[in-house]
């Protein structure tokens, strides 16, 4: 028997070069998300808008977890190390449970903002918005999606969960500013507390995101298994290459953004060493080949008589 335990040896310079992408797009939308928190802030002042500085709030947390992420990527990015020795992936996991944790308590001081307004309201203390926070509202909804869209883009050719979280968050703000939008419009139609109202539930849609993202990273640190379809391919995979004569076990898992992969396989009992190391090395190279994800593979042989193959 033989085994053939090897990295993938494709991951350099185009892991590197998704890396730089990933960066790059993160700070265009820190500069985006920087100018946008600015005028909704001042207009949510200006205007007399609970709501609107509210989403002002969830706008600047995404310029913090932002900045997360861009320090996530840029240590998952690293080579392995003498104390780091399969690499740094997880670090963008961690990235992402921070972001997490920052946006659930965004979402509390919103939420708790937004009850103090709704006590205020039931008093008579509350001011009607002004226009600005209309505008604001409705500009805030086409940027955020706008943001949305380029962030989740580039998270799928990047394959990175950290960046798919802060497309998410940038999701989520869109959305809240849509409940800031029908909060303010109905303080103007003569029920102020709508406004603060929309508060809460912006604190809840910001809630929902924080959780999501949360057991998302969670699940990828504990060495979850990959789902069904991806086992389904390396196993057609493995059973399409010549001299597998069967396979015998198959276990996966979640090393951040990357695959861990350990196989099984049973070869000809009566083959060489050199022929069975050939085989695993066959099957190797066409896992990482079709799975690019795949980090690590691990490819052990069984010998295994021809006449007695079930």
């Amino acid at each position: 028997m033989t085994d053939l335990n090897k990295g993938n040896a494709m991951n350099g310079h185009e892991f590197e070069d998704a890396g730089r992408m990933a960066v790059r797009t993160s700070v265009n939308t820190v500069i985006a998300n920087v100018l946008l928190s600015a005028f909704k802030l001042y207009a949510g002042i200006y205007a007399h808008s609970a709501a609107m500085v509210s989403d002002a709030v969830h706008s600047v947390s995404d310029v913090f977890s932002t900045v997360i992420v861009i320090i996530g990527i840029r240590a998952a990015g690293r080579d392995a190390d003498e104390g780091h020795q399969y690499g740094h992936e997880r670090f963008e996991s961690v990235a992402a449970i921070l972001l997490a944790v920052m946006l659930a308590a965004a979402g509390c001081a919103i939420g708790y903002g937004g009850i103090l307004k709704l006590y205020g309201a039931s008093t008579g203390q509350i001011a009607t918005p002004g226009v600005m926070a209309l505008a604001a509202a409705i500009t805030s909804i086409l940027v955020k999606e706008a943001m949305y869209r380029y962030a989740l883009g580039a998270s799928k050719r990047a394959n990175s969960g950290a960046m798919r979280a802060d497309a998410w968050h940038h999701r989520s703000d869109a959305l809240s500013s849509v409940g800031s939008l029908m909060g303010i419009f109905g303080a103007r139609m003569g029920y102020p507390a709508l406004d603060p109202a929309a508060s809460v539930v912006i604190c809840c849609f910001i809630l929902k995101a924080a959780v999501e993202i949360f057991v998302d990273a969670i699940r990828k640190m504990t060495d979850e298994a990959c789902g069904p379809d991806t086992i389904g391919k390396i196993e057609e995979i493995i059973m399409e290459q010549d001299g597998v004569l069967g396979l015998d076990a198959l276990q996966t898992r979640r090393f951040g953004e990357r695959i861990y992969v350990d196989v099984e396989i049973r070869a000809d009992a009566d083959a060489t060493l050199a022929l069975s190391h050939e085989i695993a090395d066959r099957v190797h190279d066409a896992i990482e080949a079709g799975i690019p994800s795949v980090k690590h593979c691990m490819v052990h042989v069984n010998p295994a008589k021809r006449d007695n193959i079930a």
